[in-house]
């Protein structure tokens, strides 16, 4: 099975899906390890490793393909959805990174109608006009089906625009040909239901991570409320970022490694020490 089928099929189950957010081959790695059945390249991840910065567009196309195919090439068998962003300019560039992620062997890309490029402040998400959104949509639509990867059509126009155009919004992505719903921000339980219902019996995409300002429901209450896919942005990264930040501590204070360390012989299998041998093992010629 193809990346975009074998997601294709974990959606037809009847399970709420969580996706960890990855950004590199290790996070996926240790993500398909861990006997998770999808993992979500997440924009804010990639930015957070690559660039030590902020998830505000400063990740640019190449950089999150090249994210992806570290990832990709290290958990091969892990159907993993790709942030898109904004398409990385015009129609022309949306098609131009799905059929990039389509070729690489990305099981599903997001693709946002967040306006680029973004004006110099972190506050807010100005968004395209409707009509603009929906060219985008119809774009990334019709060059998905070169590879058949799926389209997952996210709004962000929630906190500006307000529910009733996010919702339209939704029902607009749908009757375009979008495989996968996402609105940014809901503010409430009732607009989450509206967004679901509007996404007409497709699965609808949601950020669990706290923190931000906007309904975070559990992964129960988020199938409970007609969820299909779960992602938690910082769910690895917030730990990762403390795990390091514990290291320098111990460092620092004259000690090998911090307490929260695993043993050695549990980080050389969790990288593979042992796989590779067996691999190279084939090849060798005898003494």
């Amino acid at each position: 099975m193809t990346p975009p089928e074998k997601l294709r099929a974990l959606l037809a189950e009847p399970d709420f899906m969580v996706m960890p957010a990855i950004w590199d081959g290790l996070s996926a790695k240790l993500t398909a390890q861990a006997g998770f059945k999808a993992a979500f390249l997440s924009g804010s991840c990639v930015a957070a490793s690559r660039l030590g910065g902020p998830d505000l567009d400063l990740i640019s196309f190449a950089e999150m393909v090249d994210s992806f195919n570290q990832a990709h090439g290290a958990a091969p068998d892990l159907p993993i959805l790709a942030d898109g962003d904004h398409g990385y300019g015009n129609v022309m560039n949306v098609q131009r990174t799905v059929r990039a992620y389509g070729r690489a062997g990305a099981a599903a890309v997001l693709i946002e109608d967040k306006v680029s490029p973004r004006a110099l402040t972190a506050a807010g998400k100005p968004t395209l006009p409707r009509d603009v959104a929906r060219m985008k949509i119809r774009a990334a639509v019709e060059a998905a089906k070169d590879s058949g990867i799926m389209v997952l059509a996210r709004t962000d126009c929630r906190p500006t625009l307000g529910i009733d155009e996010a919702v339209a919004r939704i029902e607009m992505f749908v009757e375009e040909g979008a495989d996968i719903l996402f609105l940014d921000s809901p503010a409430d339980n009732a607009e989450i239901h509206r967004a679901v219902a509007a996404a007409a019996g497709r699965p609808s995409f949601a950020v669990l991570s706290p923190g931000a300002p906007r309904a975070t429901p559990t992964s129960t209450e988020a199938e409970e409320l007609g969820f299909k896919i779960g992602t938690y942005p910082t769910g690895m990264l917030s730990p990762v970022v403390g795990a390091i930040k514990d290291g320098l501590a111990a460092m620092k204070a004259g000690e090998a490694e911090a307490a929260s360390a695993i043993p050695s012989a549990e980080l050389r299998d969790a990288l593979g020490y042992g796989d590779y041998d067996e691999q190279a093992n084939r090849f060798a010629l005898p003494d």
